[in-house]
């Protein structure tokens, strides 16, 4: 007679330990896993939520249109103007100045409707502004010591400081932004005189819809009207769109590494499981004894594991929802916004999915071993071969890893991506089970040693019960991470610490007119005569046509087509730049006359499928220019200097209105009177200090080094957690062992001593394979994910593997320790 389940549950409960003794592994390995993936889907849709929320405010419209070198015309405000209330602004890179200290910044002009959502806080002060007033932020206050007050110039106008800005509403929207900032009034913009014919700087018009109407319409009708006008074209649901990939990529990478954790720790569940049927091996021989069915059984350790993994999965949610709370406000400024205490349900619910469904999984096999084993086999079972798991067992698991597939697949922002990770997972998994296997399979022929601590740990990889798959899958996986990491950080951090300081200049000097080259030149070389100068003809374009077809009329980009979002740079040249390699293709003659040329970067045009002969359309200035593509460049990026994806002939352009830009490699020394000279005789330019781009650019790598190393590093703790559970799975065999070793005379030392051997001869030869895992592991990452360099440094890399190794064993000698101490009568008791 079957059991009810009401009869099922109470002997559950009451046979269930109430620290949860022997299924704590099962708890830890859950509860870690479910808590990171719970915390970083919660953070990213924190911060993907509240920027799509402060949209409007982080736009500063509903509709933003973008213009490059040019403001609109009468009739496009008549246009703009047409769909409800505009805002117009400027902005420019420009240098503020002091006391004859000077900084590069953002300077803004605003008009009185700004902003049309949000509010500009301020500190000292109020608007409105006066042509001859200034409004800075504190990064101004703290680089150049001004006050309320105080006097700033920029260009040939003369501004005081009203107040302090200490909350710019469409700060995010603007977008990357080096230096402090700096806001005046239209008409106080033009005083600086900082427009000349060719600058470098966006006319920005932001609109306020109506209530009810549908930004995103507006958006696609102005983007076909403004196809061939330059228009940059945003609305209120894609107000930062650059930031919210980053954030979606960046934490659809950490989703992944948090559910690769968990499925590792679910080998760790099999092994908790395991171990904990092992332990109630008596009592499940006595229920059978009794009379109860195999049914039965299942449903009582069912319904305990089933608690646990409840408890333990509900845990995991409660931390993984307050935790991005605290993450929030541990980053402080760090983080574009700043989002408020707020439950995510989707998130939440798809770890709970997860974990519930990893359960289940790993403890189908060890459940169907208890069940369809008779009482007499569960007596033997120390020194009887487990028996694999039934059909119906095997069926159950596999219908429990499709769903876990499918879950990953349906929630994922980009499938392919996830199929990808979770494939990648499974073949290691699938390759460390299969060197399991044959390490069984080969030291089981191998001769025997004549040492007796090498026959035993030789004997101890093969005999009935061995954990070595276990063993072998967390060890390789623990000392693959370690590898990865390693791989990973170095490549982030190195590569541009090695690189940058041989090949980049001190300088770069923006808006310098065509017309003042010469002078420009001269003006350097009497300051550092040393000095090497590099002058580029430069200007702003947007790619809307490639091979036939057009960029708006495309339903999704190409991957990896970010050239073709919104405007990049472009320039002309009568010979190669400097920088650059031929690789297909011939240049022009200096003396060309003929129809638009241009030379493209050979991973664009492979990006966009195209090459030698095609075409390729480019608006600047509002005007359609298309060029046969006569070469295609290798372009080295890594030089800081100025690269550019398309370089024309120089006849394209050479009427029309644009400045030069300058790259200068100096002695140190010379920097500041240098630039003091530059900005003497040429108040309209812009000198960026690459130091400063360094800077940046280091902390954002060091903070995504820190994001994957705590993501990772759960990883980790979940392979640890899987070596622990080997041990413990094997707890009966190695403690019988044990007092049969010391009753034969061996010492806790010589015991000790074999296992030691055993768990090296696996670390020496998974270190091998964890090298080759690792290192590819990193090379997706860095190359594939994030579209960086790899440069890994080799000694970090094999010195964390050596540590990782001798940390890895000495875990598992530490998990050991406990079963060679046990007493003979406290052994012989447990039978």
């Amino acid at each position: 007679m079957t059991l009810d389940w009401a009869t099922s549950w109470a002997i559950a409960r009451r046979d269930l330990h109430a620290g949860f003794r022997g299924l704590r592994l099962l708890f830890a390995c859950l509860f870690l896993g479910v808590a990171t993936l719970a915390a970083i889907g919660s953070l990213t849709a924190a911060i993907t939520s509240e920027l799509g929320r402060r949209g409007q405010t982080l736009l500063g419209g509903d509709l933003e249109i973008g213009i490059s070198q040019r403001a609109a015309t009468p009739e496009e405000l008549k246009r703009f103007a047409q769909l409800g209330q505009v805002s117009a602004t400027v902005r420019t890179r420009a240098m503020a100045q002091r006391n004859g200290q000077s900084v590069l910044s953002a300077l803004k002009g605003v008009d009185r409707a700004y902003p049309l959502y949000g509010r500009l806080a301020l500190a000292g002060g109020s608007g409105p502004l006066s042509p001859n007033d200034i409004f800075v932020d504190r990064a101004m206050v703290d680089r150049l010591g001004v006050s309320v007050g105080s006097s700033l110039r920029y260009g040939e106008a003369e501004f005081r400081v009203r107040a302090i800005i200490t909350d710019e509403p469409d700060r995010v929207g603007e977008g990357f932004t080096l230096g402090p900032v700096g806001i005046v009034s239209r008409e106080g913009f033009d005083r600086t005189k900082l427009i000349q014919p060719g600058s470098l700087y966006t006319s920005k018009y932001r609109i306020r819809l109506a209530p009810g109407s549908d930004a995103a319409v507006r958006a696609r009708a102005l983007k076909r009207e403004g196809d061939t006008a330059g228009w940059e074209i945003k609305d209120r649901d894609r107000a930062a769109p650059g930031m919210s990939r980053f954030f979606e990529r960046m934490g659809q990478f950490l989703s992944l590494i948090g559910l690769t954790a968990l499925v590792i720790a679910g080998i760790g569940v099999g092994n908790g499981v395991t171990s904990y049927l092992a332990l109630k091996r008596n009592a499940i021989a006595t229920f059978k004894i009794l009379g109860a069915t195999s049914a039965d059984i299942t449903r009582i350790y069912r319904m305990q594991i089933g608690a646990v993994a409840l408890l333990a999965v509900a845990a995991g949610l409660i931390v993984g929802a307050l935790l991005p709370g605290a993450l929030i406000a541990v980053a402080g400024d760090l983080l574009p916004v700043r989002p408020g205490f707020n439950l995510y349900p989707k998130p939440l619910a798809t770890s709970a999915g997860f974990g519930l469904l990893i359960a289940l999984a790993f403890s189908v096999a060890p459940l169907a071993r208890a069940r369809t084993l008779p009482a007499a086999a569960l007596f033997r079972a120390l020194v009887e071969l487990p028996r694999a798991p039934d059909r119906g067992a095997l069926l159950r698991i596999a219908g429990l890893a499709v769903a876990i597939i499918a879950l990953a697949l349906l929630t994922a922002r980009e499938p392919l991506f996830s199929a990808a990770v979770l494939g990648a997972t499974g073949a290691v998994l699938a390759l460390l089970l299969a060197i399991g296997w044959a390490v069984k399979r080969l030291t089981a022929r191998l001769p025997r040693p004549k040492h007796p601590l090498w026959r035993l740990a030789l004997t101890n990889l093969h005999r009935p019960g061995a954990q070595t798959h276990a063993l072998i899958i967390a060890l390789g996986l623990a000392l693959t991470l370690f590898v990865t990491l390693a791989a990973i950080q170095s490549s982030l951090t190195a590569e541009m610490a090695r690189t940058v300081p041989k090949v980049a200049p001190n300088q770069f000097v923006l808006d310098i007119p065509v017309a003042d080259q010469a002078r420009f030149r001269n003006l350097v070389s009497a300051q550092a005569p040393e000095a090497r100068i590099n002058l580029v003809p430069t200007l702003r374009g947007t790619i809307t046509a490639f091979g036939g077809q057009r960029v708006a009329d495309l339903a999704t980009l190409p991957q990896n087509a970010w050239f073709l979002r919104g405007e990049r740079g472009v320039t002309y040249g009568a010979t190669l730049p400097e920088g650059s390699e031929l690789v297909a293709g011939r240049w022009w003659p200096r003396d060309y006359r003929g129809p638009p040329l241009v030379s493209l970067d050979r991973d664009a045009a492979e990006v966009m499928k195209i090459g030698i002969g095609d075409t390729i359309t480019v608006s600047v200035l509002g005007r359609e220019i298309e060029a046969r593509i006569a070469s295609l460049r290798q372009v080295n990026w890594d030089t800081m200097g100025f690269n550019y994806i398309m370089v024309f002939t120089p006849q394209t352009f050479a009427a029309a209105p644009h400045s030069v830009a300058a790259t200068i490699s100096l002695d140190p020394r010379h920097e500041a009177p240098v630039s003091r000279a530059i900005l003497t005789a040429f108040p309209a330019s812009s000198i960026i200090a690459v130091s400063e781009i360094i800077g940046q650019v280091t902390q954002l790598l060091g903070q995504m080094s820190t994001a994957i190393l705590l993501a990772a590093s759960v990883a980790i703790l979940a392979g640890i957690a899987v070596l622990i559970g080997a041990i413990a799975a094997s707890r009966q065999s190695r403690s019988y062992d044990s007092v049969i070793l010391k009753t034969l005379g061996a010492t806790r030392g010589q015991i000790l001593a074999a296992q030691a051997l055993e768990y090296g001869a696996l670390a020496a030869l998974l270190a091998l394979v964890a090298l080759a895992l690792g290192l590819g592991a990193g090379w997706y990452v860095i190359t594939q994910v994030f579209e960086f360099g790899w440069a890994p440094d080799w000694l970090q890399v094999f010195a964390t593997l050596a540590l990782g190794t001798l940390g890895t064993l000495a875990i598992g000698l530490i998990g050991a320790w406990p079963l060679i101490s046990v007493r003979p009568a406290q052994a012989l008791r447990a039978l």
